[in-house]
């Protein structure tokens, strides 16, 4: 391991956990439990990896309903998201961004933030229905500020929440939604 580097790494707004490395060569990696593999270390991989141990430990986010670096087209052009949050069936409930921290979270990112949710809303593979205008939930991180919010439906504004919920309350939350939707 090159401790030099890990000693760089700034302090986040998230709980500490184990971290595993390992060196190769001159690059020093972390371990992904959701790829589940070794993958090199930049300040924008150590916010990530933060941000899925933080979801998986203490919002009880099932690990194996988290993707990484899902591969979106947009326009014709290759994007990845960082995170996408999927239920049991597979449609996706949160989409998050994460930003090394150094990186100030302005409206830019949340325009790109944005575009990542309308790939995934008009992929063919994935159906949300009628009442999302994409990922029913976006999450966008630089590992010391942290922005959650409800998207946008056809019947109300996206809203900020005050935190990060927990993967029940993700699930009912939609839940709740859609049966309101469909009562109207």
């Amino acid at each position: 391991m090159t401790p030099l580097l890990v000693s760089k790494m700034p302090l986040l707004n998230l709980p500490s956990y184990d971290v595993r490395f390992k060196a190769e060569g001159n690059r020093t990696l972390i371990f992904d439990p959701v790829r589940k593999k070794y993958v090199t270390l930049t300040p924008e991989e150590w916010v990530r990896q933060h941000i899925i141990n933080y979801l998986v430990t203490e919002k009880k986010y099932p690990t194996s309903l988290i993707s990484v670096e899902m591969p979106l087209k947009y326009a014709g052009l290759d994007k990845r998201s960082d995170l996408l949050v999927c239920d049991c069936n597979g449609q996706p409930l949160m989409l998050v961004e994460c930003k090394a921290p150094e990186v100030t979270i302005t409206e830019k990112v949340f325009e790109q933030t944005a575009i990542y949710n309308l790939a995934i809303k008009t992929s063919n593979s994935l159906s949300l229905g009628e009442d999302w205008k994409g990922v029913p939930y976006i999450m966008v991180t630089n590992g010391i500020q942290h922005y959650c919010l409800i998207a946008a439906t056809k019947d109300s504004p996206a809203r900020f929440l005050n935190e990060i919920p927990e993967y029940k309350e993700l699930k009912n939350q939609i839940l709740k939604s859609k049966s309101e939707s469909n009562a109207q």
